[in-house]
This record gives C-alpha cells, sequence and structure tokens, in this order.
C-alpha cells in the first residue's frame, strides 16, 4: 500500500514537535530545578526571604525562643463560673451544676472588665488649666456574655438549672423565706487561673437571657408537663465585685501590688 504524503507530513510534524517539546523541557526544566536544588543547599532561598527586612528583624542564634504552651497542667479546670451556695445545693433543680462545681459557662463568654479613679476637678480663677484632685477608686460591674448550645437533654437540664440559678441569685430572703431579710447571696467568680478571676466575691446584679424566635427548642423531661429549651440562646450576667467592711479595712496595696492576695485568697482585683 502506498504512502500518504498528507499522513507522512502529520507524522513528520508530531515527530518533530514532541522532539522540540522535549527539548524546552530539557533546557528549562532541569535549570529550574538545579536552581532549586542549589538555593535549598545554601540557604539562599533564606538569605531571599529576609532580603528587604530592616536590621534586627532576623533573630540570631540562641536567643531562647520557646514554643507556645496553651497549659501543661491539663488537670486544671480555668473556665469561667459561679459559685453555688451552700444552702442552695440541695434544690433538685440545681443538681447539674454541681458536676461543673458552679454555673459554668459551657462556650469562652465575652468579659467587659472596668476599674476607675475618680477624681474632681478644682478651676482655680484666672487659670487655663484645671488640677484634678482625687477622690476615689472603684471596681465597676462586670458584663458576662457567653452563648448556650443545647443538643440534647442532658445539656437541656444544664441549661434549666442555669437560668433557675440566676432566678434564685438574685432574689432576697423574703416572706415565709428561713431566713427573712437576708439579701442576695454573694457567690464566687472564678475564671482563667489565679490572676484573671480567683475567688472574687461578687453580687449577680442583673441578668438576661435570649429566647431566640429562629431557632428550635428541644424538650427536657423536668416538670410535670416538661420543659422546652432553646438550642442556641445567649446568657448575659452583671456581676458587681463586692468586698466586706472588714477585708477592706484590711486592704494593702503593698500586698496588692506584689500579688500577695491570690495566695491569700482575698479576691481582690
Amino acid at each position: 500500500m502506498a504512502n500518504d504524503p498528507q499522513s507522512s507530513r502529520e507524522n513528520l510534524g508530531g515527530s518533530l514537535i514532541d522532539g522540540a517539546e522535549g527539548v524546552v523541557n530539557s533546557v528549562i526544566t532541569k535549570p529550574i530545578q538545579s536552581v532549586k536544588d542549589s538555593i535549598s543547599d545554601t540557604g539562599f532561598g533564606k538569605a531571599l526571604r529576609a532580603f528587604g527586612l530592616l536590621p534586627g528583624a532576623v533573630p540570631s542564634a540562641g536567643v531562647g525562643f520557646t514554643a507556645a504552651n496553651w497549659g501543661s497542667q491539663t488537670d486544671l479546670d480555668w473556665r469561667v463560673r459561679l459559685s453555688v451556695p451552700s444552702s442552695y445545693k440541695t434544690s433538685p433543680l440545681l443538681q447539674p451544676l454541681l458536676e461543673t462545681d458552679g454555673f459554668m459557662f459551657p462556650y469562652t463568654p465575652q468579659i467587659i472588665m472596668e476599674h476607675s479613679a475618680n477624681y474632681n476637678s478644682l478651676h482655680p480663677t484666672h487659670s487655663n488649666y484645671a488640677f484634678p484632685a482625687y477622690q476615689n477608686s472603684q471596681v465597676n460591674a462586670m458584663t458576662i456574655i457567653g452563648d448556650f448550645f443545647v443538643e440534647n437533654e442532658l445539656e437541656g437540664q444544664y441549661w434549666v438549672a442555669a437560668s433557675h440559678y440566676l432566678r434564685s441569685i438574685t432574689k432576697m430572703a423574703y416572706g415565709a423565706s428561713s431566713n427573712a431579710g437576708s439579701p442576695p447571696p454573694v457567690v464566687k467568680l472564678n475564671g482563667y487561673g489565679d490572676y484573671v478571676f480567683k475567688d472574687v466575691p461578687v453580687t449577680v446584679q442583673m441578668f438576661t437571657i435570649e429566647l431566640p424566635n429562629d431557632v428550635d427548642y428541644i424538650q427536657v423531661g423536668i416538670g410535670p408537663n416538661g420543659t422546652w429549651v432553646p438550642t442556641r440562646s445567649s446568657f448575659s450576667v452583671v456581676v458587681q465585685p463586692t468586698y466586706s467592711r472588714k477585708s477592706v479595712t484590711q486592704f494593702s496595696l503593698d500586698a496588692f501590688v506584689n500579688g500577695a492576695y491570690v495566695v491569700d485568697k482575698k479576691g481582690f482585683i
């Protein structure tokens, strides 16, 4: 069978193109790989990455950098919580809180903490500048905002216990109460270890619980007819640090500056 000239030309052209691509790959790829290998071997790439940095931006050897540590003592629980008064621990509704050693925010909350030093301004006659006269200092109320997610009945029971705790902790002993006349109890705030919130005595001044209308509600077997709680909600709790007169009269700024009150569990912040 005779060869087709057109087919021969196409085969020849394809061979030439394949050969050209092979030459291009050999000419370009191999030098590029050689450059990469050379950069890797000589450390030139590191020098290129450091090009343009200000003097001192590249640390020298032996500066003592250490890896981040998220907590080597894994048995310590540093979650934010409010203690349960001893007189409340017999309540069947609050039993879930006892398992977490208090009313605990299950997810990391947002906390707004505010301290202030108050000054009065003295304005002398015919003067351009006022003179601030120190009056007092105070630790203002803190707002704790945390989310609650409920995916099963156990978490629903905890939601009910948390809301019932806040309702109870903001009421005084009134009427036929066993200790009639007593104000709402002082509880301890703990969270984030020794030098953030350590046994800080607080009173709960206000709380809000969001009950959204765009989430599902799950039934919890509490009460004769059951209870429904939202699968997602938000708790906002306002607490005021409250110290006894006796502890305040024994306050020492020297001891506070040196961190002694963390050891003594005075709760001063």
